[in-house]
């Protein structure tokens, strides 16, 4: 495995981590089916394991996997999202922050994240307030990175100038979606990250699905959601799968290779439930793309473009709240 630098941390990770929203219980997998999966990626060298207390019992599913193999790992996992029913218990807030560290540090058994993340972004608290938290927990020792997840360019921008202005620890590390078919953050986000000099894990590299080389008509019969209904993108997955055939690749071996190959990406992560999908992964490790495939990749997906959304990708509030992009009715007349 050939690590690489996790941004300006020196946290050394391999180009392939490990996600774990599979491993939650409701997801269908036992807990020691699991942690056989997680045994196997750390013993193939992946040292990077993804996590979020939004996982349901994901964390406490890899804190007992990880006992005695603790300090083999970077581990990372999320804050952020709803927790519970309490509108507290969610955002980006102090007291939601303290709060939330601890149960994560108790869930995962351990007395440090490596990698603690701002699962998505929340309008409603002060950037200022998130990264002063942050940074307090940078400096107790309970935390050793921070970062966050589907943040737009802009408020990357804002967040690393609050930090410098207010003498504040910034984001190390940005975790967005990028994949053969999502390929809108090498426009703008992946020249930021690479200007201050952050990590990025990008999520979605199958497409949710889609880039796995399951049957397309097995793909429009899921309808659990909207993107693998999206006859665009089921077209241009045809295209794709296509030119995996006749590079002699595995769809998911051409679209993992794909993701790590940009210089601004980290890591990619893996999502692998069971041990047959990790082990399929696995064997394209060596996977090498090569200038002429790549050209061939751009010409059917152009470059910072995107073919449709995933489901899960953040919305801003401008786009979310028509009232936000609308103005009164009695103003919007030039007359």
């Amino acid at each position: 495995m050939q690590y690489r630098t996790l941004g300006r941390t020196g946290i050394k990770v391999s180009p392939y981590a490990l996600g774990t929203l599979m491993f939650a219980t409701s997801m269908g997998n036992a807990p020691e089916d699991s942690a056989s999966v997680l045994h196997k990626a750390l013993d193939a060298g992946i040292n990077f394991l993804d996590t979020a207390d939004a996982y349901g019992d994901s964390e406490d599913v890899v804190g007992k996997a990880l006992e005695g193999r603790r300090d083999d790992v970077v581990l990372a996992t999320k804050f952020g999202r709803p927790t519970g029913e309490d509108p507290n218990h969610q955002g980006a807030s102090r007291r939601w922050i303290v709060t939330a560290v601890e149960n994560s540090l108790r869930r995962l058994r351990t007395d440090h994240i490596d990698l603690y993340q701002l699962h998505r972004p929340d309008p409603g608290t002060d950037i200022e307030e998130t990264l002063s938290a942050l940074t307090d927990l940078l400096r107790s020792g309970k935390v050793r990175a921070i970062g966050a997840s589907g943040t737009p360019v802009a408020d990357i921008v804002e967040g690393q100038w609050v930090a410098s202005r207010r003498g504040l620890t910034g984001f190390h590390t940005e975790q967005p979606v990028y994949s053969l078919l999502n390929r809108g953050i090498e426009r703008e986000l992946l020249p930021v990250t690479q200007r201050f000099g952050m990590g990025t894990l990008v999520w979605g590299p199958l497409g949710q699905g889609l880039l796995t080389g399951r049957r397309h008509d097995e793909l429009r019969r899921a309808g659990l959601v909207r993107h693998l209904n999206d006859e665009r993108r089921l077209d241009v997955v045809e295209k794709l799968a296509a030119l995996a055939a006749e590079a002699g690749l595995p769809m998911t071996h051409l679209a993992m290779a794909f993701t790590i190959t940009h210089p601004g990406v980290t890591s990619a992560l893996l999502g692998a439930r069971t041990m047959a999908h990790l082990d399929d992964l696995l064997a394209g490790l060596d996977v090498t793309l090569s200038d002429d495939l790549l050209d061939r990749i751009d010409e059917i997906v152009p470059p910072g473009t995107d073919v449709g959304t995933l489901d899960q990708t953040y919305q801003p509030p401008a786009l979310e709240q028509p009232g936000l992009r609308r103005r009164p009715a009695a103003d919007r007349a030039a007359a």
